[in-house]
This record gives C-alpha cells, structure tokens and sequence, in this order.
C-alpha cells in the first residue's frame, strides 16, 4: 500500500491499525498489567452481585423450559388443590 492510500483512509475516518512493535519488546508493561488487573476486579465486583441470582434464574428456566408440559400440569394441580382447600 501506498503512503497515499492511509492518508486518504485517514481522511475518511476510517480507523488505522498498526499491529507491529516498530522493533521494541512486544511484553506488556507494568502499568499495562496494573490497569488490566483493576479493569478485572472492578469486572468481578460489578457481576458478582446478582451472578448467583442469575445462576438460579438460568437452572430454573432451563428447568422449565425442558419440562414445559409438566410444569404446566403441576401449576395448574397446585392452583386446582389450593382452590378445593379454600
């Protein structure tokens, strides 16, 4: 490609990737390392409040939604018994 052609892509807006290291270490610096390791913990904060919510919510669907048939059927006994008590 010509020098001409990233200068016009850059003209555009559209986005320009450089996937070398221009001859330095590819290694990921230290602070790299720090602003990835507080990104993964601020991550895990933020999801681990309602991943056990979710995790049951999931098991429960999946429950259901394999056992459509049968879950109806109960539902509806349980309505039918609790309807014959009152």
């Amino acid at each position: 490609m010509s020098a001409g052609a990233f200068g016009t892509a850059a003209a555009r807006g559209a986005p320009r990737w450089s996937t070398t290291s221009y001859g330095d270490s590819t290694d990921t610096g230290p602070q790299e390392l720090t602003a990835l390791g507080e990104h993964v913990s601020r991550c895990r904060a933020d999801s681990s409040r309602f991943s056990r919510l979710q995790c049951g919510a999931l098991a429960v669907h999946g429950l259901v939604a394999a056992r459509f048939v049968t879950t109806l059927a109960v539902v509806a006994a349980l309505i039918g018994a609790v309807l014959l008590v009152v």
